[in-house]
């Protein structure tokens, strides 16, 4: 176990000419098209996307954003754990750490960590300020490389460590989405008490013998069943052959770039034509998108991202083995792709001991309704840390 050490991100020339080279290389003559978004990503949108890459997107300045907040890595269990740590403003600010999930990173998290640590500054008051902590998942970013994959519940130990060995905190609160929402679940499951509470964005990780009873259950499982059937390819590939996938997009930055902005748009609140297009422009400015893609891109990370899908496959159980007994939260965003469940069936899983239902917002709630999500985290912390 290391202490933290200060980190900053510097990527190189070299590094950055050849993404972009690639990028110039891509042959979009050649690539035939298979219907408006309805096949995938569309090819109008990415090739118009890539312009701008190419002649308007500036790393450095993403760069020096990211830079802006205080930068760490810590070693545990002999993997690099990236992760910024902002303290808050309150006289004994509590700490909350907030994982990230795929397709994501923690430029996700670029509008809502100055305002959970510092409230005061954005309209609040400074003794609801946190302690923010928001590590790079391993294989992700700025984090080193698993040797092989791990699921979430090794991840959470990792984070656990993280908070109680490297930082020094008794007790914290976690929060998440995606594969940050389980990973928060096993910190409640593993980790308590030191892990005193739990707020969520998204509530799929279920306890063993959790089941849809009533006829609202039944029909959410049924949504979810169609909703896998149509978006679910990705998981399905990414959990059993992610070598393979790894070889066609290690060295395809327009490869990635689409598979990345497919889930963007199809996973979050956003108004569609007539067509069903999304308008991504409505959450997303470009140079967002283009940071996480990025990010991805200049650590080489695409690969063992997906490993976290293997990893789950191979962790047993899959589920948690019963349900989380320290408070927790769930802001039920109505993410278009991964619906909130009933929270009669959420809580056969959890200790809800707050639930919000979000009028808008998606899959990505920190970067879509980063207001939203902040306003719920502090309420949740006030009533229940």
């Amino acid at each position: 176990m290391s202490k933290a050490r200060p980190f900053t991100i510097a990527v190189d020339d070299k590094t950055l000419e050849g993404i972009l080279d690639r990028v110039r290389a891509y042959d979009w003559d050649a690539l035939p098209d298979a219907g408006h978004w309805h096949s995938g990503t569309s090819i109008a949108y990415l090739r118009d996307f890539t312009r701008y890459w190419l002649s308007e997107y500036d790393w450095r300045r993403s760069e020096a954003a990211l830079n802006a907040l205080p930068q760490f890595k810590a070693t545990v269990d002999g993997l690099d754990i990236h992760f910024i740590h902002v303290r808050g403003s309150a006289p004994a600010p509590r700490p909350l750490i907030i994982s990230h999930g795929w397709p994501g990173s923690v430029a996700e998290f670029l509008d809502i960590i100055e305002p959970l640590a510092h409230p005061e500054r954005f309209g609040g008051e400074a003794a609801d300020g946190f302690d923010v902590i928001a590590p790079s998942l391993p294989g992700y970013g700025f984090s080193g490389r698993p040797a092989k994959p791990i699921g979430p519940r090794v991840v959470a130990g990792l984070f656990h460590r993280l908070m109680t060995e490297v930082l020094g905190y008794e007790r914290y609160l976690a929060q998440g989405g995606d594969w940050g929402s389980a990973v928060s679940a096993w910190l409640g499951y593993d980790h308590a008490p030191a892990c005193a509470a739990v707020h969520l964005n998204m509530a799929l990780t279920r306890a063993e013998g959790a089941k849809a009873e009533t006829p609202e259950e039944k029909a959410f499982e049924q949504r979810m069943k169609f909703s896998l059937m149509l978006e679910g390819a990705y998981f399905q590939l990414q959990a059993t052959k992610p070598q393979t996938l790894a070889f066609a997009m290690m060295d395809s930055p327009v490869g990635v770039a689409a598979w990345i902005l497919e889930k963007f748009a199809a996973w979050s609140d956003l108004p569609r034509d007539g067509d069903g297009a999304p308008d991504l422009s409505a959450h997303y400015t470009r140079d967002r998108l283009l940071t996480n893609i990025m990010i991805y891109l200049v650590t080489r990370s695409f690969a063992t991202s997906t490993w976290m899908y293997r990893g789950m496959a191979e962790q047993s159980p899959r589920g948690l083995p019963a349900p989380v007994t320290v408070p927790v939260g769930i802001a039920a965003f109505p993410d278009p792709c991964f619906p909130p469940p009933p929270r009669s069936l959420a809580q056969k899983s959890y200790n809800i001991t707050r639930w919000t239902d979000m009028p808008r917002g998606g899959h990505f709630a920190a970067m879509e309704q980063p207001a939203l999500l902040v306003d719920d985290i502090r309420a949740f912390a006030r009533e229940n840390f």
